[in-house]
Order: structure tokens, then C-alpha cells, then sequence
């Protein structure tokens, strides 16, 4: 009678069982994948809604929208509000390459005018709405205040950095120009003037870059 060696009996267990840890290993990977899937559809589905003008969409439409059951959408978030930051990380993450001005600081003062309206713009169609949910929840939300408060000060400095001359020779008017700048081309500014006043896309552009050339000029904040 012939019987396995213990060594032959060992080599056999231990490949056992790296197969099952392999297996076990490629299951862990699948589930921490499809999470990874689903929470990415789901910030997907509730940026559309934002981009659609829907700033408070149920969970059952997210959910729809994210092809999920809505049982299955906390499975991913804790809440809401955890959901809405992160939606809101993402869409400030997409925003990084708009905020660029391509214009040096020695431009001619029209062009460089121009070229903040235009990167205003790019800002309000990219983020417009998520941004302006970030503002209705930043009072209640922390996180959302400050990152909202970092953006906030980078445009303002990207303002101050891009016209310094004009600010320069505004003298003791500087801040308040600056604060007058700030607030000109802010994504409010661009909501009232289209949505609530009616002009078009072109028209508030012009109305903008109107009234930064009068503020940035000299004697034009006085």
C-alpha cells in the first residue's frame, strides 16, 4: 500500500490555501471595486442633477440616476450632507484647470481685463451650480466653508496679483477696488445678472468687463 509523504500532503494544503486566499483576495479586490464604481456613479448622478438646476434632489432620483436601488445609496454615504461634500470635492477637483488665466501681469490692461471675465466664465459654466450649492451649505457644513473660504481668497489674490500696477497707482483706493473687483466678477454677480436680470452670457460679460475697467483705472474707484 502506498501512502502520500507528509511533505507531498503539506505541499498540497499550503497550495490550497494560497488559492483560497488568492481567491479570497480577488472577491475583497471585486467588492472594493464595485464600491469604488458606485460611489463615483452616484456624485456623477447628483452633479447632473446640479448641472440640470436641480439643487435638492431626492435620494430616490439620485439613486435612479445612478442606476442603484435608493436602499443601497447609503450603503456608499452616511447621509446627505456627506454625499453633497463629496460632490462637491469633485467638482472643485474638475475646476483646478479653469483656473488658469493664461495672461501675464505686463499685458496690455484690456487684455488682461478680458482675460478675467473669460476665466470667470469658464468657472461659472464648469461649477456654477455645484458651487452655488456649496454656498447654501457652507453656514451648516464645516468643511464646505473652508474649502469655499480658500477658494474665495485664491481668485481674490489671483485679482490682485494680475492688475498690482493698476492697485499700485490707486494708492489709499486699493483695497476698496480690490473688494469692488472681488465682488464684480464673483459667481453671484454672474447669477444676477443672467438669471435674475435677464441678460445674456454676452451681455453680462460686457456689463463685467465694463465695470472692472472703471474700477481698475486710475480715479476710477473714487
Amino acid at each position: 500500500m502506498t501512502g502520500r509523504s507528509p511533505h507531498s500532503s503539506a505541499v498540497q494544503y499550503s497550495s490550497a490555501v494560497e488559492q483560497s486566499d488568492d481567491a479570497f483576495g480577488e472577491e475583497t479586490d471585486g467588492r472594493r471595486l464595485r464600491r469604488a464604481l458606485n460611489r463615483e456613479a452616484v456624485v456623477d448622478a447628483l452633479l447632473s442633477l446640479y448641472d440640470e438646476g436641480n439643487l435638492r434632489p431626492g435620494t430616490d432620483r439620485i439613486a435612479e440616476r445612478a442606476g442603484i436601488s435608493p436602499r443601497s445609496l447609503f450603503r456608499y454615504f452616511d447621509d446627505t450632507d456627506d454625499l453633497a461634500r463629496e460632490a462637491i470635492a469633485r467638482q472643485q477637483a474638475r475646476a483646478m484647470p479653469l483656473l488658469l488665466l493664461g495672461i501675464e501681469a505686463d499685458a496690455p490692461f484690456d487684455d488682461r481685463v478680458r482675460a478675467l471675465v473669460e476665466q470667470r466664465f469658464r468657472l461659472f459654466d464648469g461649477i456654477g451650480q455645484a458651487a452655488y450649492v456649496a454656498r447654501l451649505r457652507a453656514p451648516f457644513q464645516p468643511a464646505v466653508a473652508e474649502s469655499l473660504e480658500t477658494t474665495r481668497a485664491f481668485l481674490r489674490n489671483q485679482i490682485r496679483v494680475l492688475f498690482a500696477t493698476e492697485f499700485a497707482a490707486l494708492g489709499d483706493q486699493a483695497g476698496d477696488a480690490l473688494a469692488a473687483a472681488d465682488v464684480v466678477t464673483s459667481l453671484e454677480s454672474g447669477q444676477l445678472l443672467i438669471a435674475d436680470q435677464g441678460l445674456s452670457r454676452d451681455q453680462a460679460k460686457s456689463v463685467i468687463t465694463r465695470a472692472l475697467s472703471v474700477l481698475l483705472s486710475p480715479g476710477g474707484s473714487r
